[in-house]
C-alpha cells in the first residue's frame, strides 16, 4: 500500500497489469483516481458486459417462446425478410402456401392478399391477425414498424 497525501493509494491489477489507484475522499464521498486509459478500459469492461448480459437477456427470452411453441424460422426466410421482402409473401411460401387457399383459410378474398403482397395494400390490422394465425405466426412478424 502506498501513502500519499491525498490519501492511500493501492495496486490494483486490471486485465493482467498492475494498476496504482489512489482514493480520495471529497465532499461527496470517496473517489478513485486512476489514469485514463484504466477508465478506458474499465468503461469498455463494463459496455461488453452489459452487451453479455443482454444477450443473454434475448436469448432467454428466445428459449422461452420457443419452449411455449413459437414458430423457429429458418435463416433463408429471415434473411428474405431482413432484406425487406413482404413478410405475409416470405412466411406464405415458407409454409407452402398458395394465395387461394390463405384467402379460403382467411376469409379474405386472393385479391386482397395479393394486394398485401405486392405492397398496393397495407392490410388491417383484423385481416394481418387472420393470415398471422392461419400461418401460424406471431402478428409482429407481419406488422412493419
Amino acid at each position: 500500500m502506498l501513502w500519499s497525501r491525498s490519501g492511500i493509494g493501492e495496486k490494483y491489477t486490471i486485465e493482467g497489469k498492475a494498476v496504482n489507484v489512489r482514493f480520495q475522499k471529497t465532499r461527496r464521498g470517496e473517489v478513485a483516481i486512476l489514469p485514463r486509459k484504466h477508465y478506458e478500459a474499465l468503461v469498455a469492461k463494463a459496455a461488453e458486459a452489459d452487451e453479455d448480459a443482454g444477450t443473454a437477456r434475448l436469448v432467454a427470452r428466445a428459449r422461452g417462446a420457443i419452449a411455449a411453441g413459437a414458430p423457429l424460422l429458418p435463416k433463408h426466410i429471415v434473411d428474405r425478410l431482413a432484406h425487406g421482402e413482404n413478410p405475409v409473401r416470405a412466411l406464405r411460401e415458407w409454409r407452402d402456401v398458395t394465395q387461394l387457399y390463405l384467402a379460403f383459410k382467411t376469409g379474405l378474398s386472393q385479391g386482397y392478399i395479393s394486394d398485401v403482397e405486392t405492397g398496393r395494400r397495407k392490410g388491417t390490422a383484423a385481416a394481418l391477425r387472420r393470415i398471422a394465425d392461419t400461418l401460424k405466426v406471431p402478428l409482429d412478424l407481419l406488422v412493419s414498424a
